[in-house]
């Protein structure tokens, strides 16, 4: 891939030509992330089997951690036996994911002693439908995402700051239709999906925010939508609610039973083969469908995946390992490495480390329709697994595009020496 560049470089951009004329690079997707954290720590292992050494290491290797993380997710409980089964006191979970830059053509080479959290509050719009030829009949969803989206988009309500460390605004990361099919009915259910990234706040924190914000988009949605009807001079329908998605289920279960609202859930999932997002909303619009007398509303609810945040910054080995990483960077390499308390691409440390006396997540559980189905999280098993995080991995840049690279003297030369100085401090 290197020379195809460096025979093409009006590919490239300027700094990713001048990267691949020096020859320092070695180019192709996945060199970066995440090939060469794998690579490494299957030569640590190689190391210690050859020179027997004294620490037992246990190497997990796991798909789909961008996705839903189903792999880490099966491999919790895995590990949490092997621990108990082999009397292991687990140290250190040590991660290879590569530095990420803070910015554009960022140049620093970081190492980080916690990973940020991401969650996915989602709304499901749920209006009345009526004829588009008799607006004011009905309410569209689309008028109801529209306030949501703009309260939820870039506020500062969900922002945290750690030792100048500040996560991201929440954006929008999709927001679609639920209507099947062209006509001039309109639409009365779609639905939207917000990233939110945290630090210390809990699935709670964030269901009460993410509750907050949308009374607030819907009092002003409800103000706009009178004035219209009061210009028109319509009566305008009578309440525009805001529920929580177990709200919504207890309320179908009174009007109904448990036994239907779990025989309903059942046949949307076995019916629709569709990701585990729209399937989501695809359960909560089901349970409005029987209970239109709710509409107009905004379910508010999870959507996979759910990843928490993990800071191990203040304990003592992290601290020892720290400096030892910088140290020997220092020394051996005339090299320069920075610590971050959260490591800003997401990763799968999430699951370790879990605050024990953190019960925030039973939120998360009560309002995602797949939990039990086809997702969950083994929060309690996570609780146990509770050895401190680091996350010491190669230098690149451009992860996950055309123009990925690994620097090669950092990944090939600088890093094995880094991890096996790191490895040492434990035995």
């Amino acid at each position: 891939m290197t020379s195809v560049f460096q025979n093409n470089p009006e590919y490239l951009t300027l700094v990713a030509k001048a990267d691949a004329l020096s020859g320092e690079y070695l180019f192709g997707r996945g060199t970066m992330d995440m090939k060469m954290g794998l690579t490494l720590h299957m030569h640590l292992m190689e190391q210690a089997i050859q020179e027997e050494w004294p620490v037992n290491l246990l190497l997990v290797t796991v798909p789909d951690e961008e996705v839903s993380s189903a792999g880490m997710l099966a491999a919790v409980p895995g590990v949490l036996e092997i621990s108990k089964a082999k009397h292991l006191n687990i140290k250190l979970f040590l991660n290879g994911e590569p530095s990420f830059t803070q910015e554009p053509l960022d140049e620093n080479h970081y190492i980080y002693s916690g990973t940020i959290g991401k969650i996915l509050p989602a709304a499901l719009f749920y209006g009345v439908p009526t004829h588009a030829g008799e607006p004011l009949n009905g309410v569209t969803a689309h008028f109801l995402s529209a306030y949501l989206t703009k309260h939820m988009e870039f506020t500062s309500r969900f922002s945290e700051t750690y030792d100048g460390e500040t996560t991201p605004l929440p954006i929008c990361l999709q927001a679609n239709d639920l209507k099947a099919h062209y006509d001039v009915q309109t639409s009365h259910h779609s639905y939207a999906l917000y990233n939110v990234v945290t630090l210390t706040q809990t699935a709670e924190d964030v269901m009460a925010t993410f509750r907050e914000i949308a009374e607030d988009a819907m009092h002003e949605c409800r103000t706009d939508y009178e004035a219209v009807c009061q210009h028109s001079n319509v009566p305008p329908l009578n309440c525009f609610r805001v529920l929580d998605y177990n709200e919504l289920l207890d309320y179908f279960i009174d009007k109904y039973s448990r036994e239907e609202a779990d025989a309903l859930i059942q046949k949307v999932i076995e019916a629709e083969d569709v990701d585990q997002r729209k399937l989501t909303l695809m359960i909560a619009d089901k349970l409005m469908e029987y209970c239109q007398e709710l509409a107009p509303a905004t379910v508010l609810m999870f959507a996979p995946p759910y990843m928490p945040a993990v800071n191990s910054s203040n304990d003592d080995l992290v601290q020892r390992l720290i400096a030892v990483t910088t140290e020997t960077m220092k020394d051996r390499f005339d090299y320069k490495v920075t610590n971050k308390h959260y490591f800003n691409g997401i990763s799968d440390l999430s699951y370790v480390n879990y605050n024990p006396d953190d019960e925030g997540w039973q939120s998360f559980k009560n309002n995602a329709p797949l939990w039990g189905e086809s997702y969950s999280i083994p929060f309690k098993e996570m609780q146990q697994l509770s050895a401190p995080v680091m996350n010491i991995g190669p230098f690149g840049k451009d992860a996950h595009k055309m123009t990925e690279r690994l620097h090669k003297k950092n990944a090939f030369v600088m890093m094995p020496e880094v991890l096996r100085t790191v490895i040492q401090q434990l035995f």
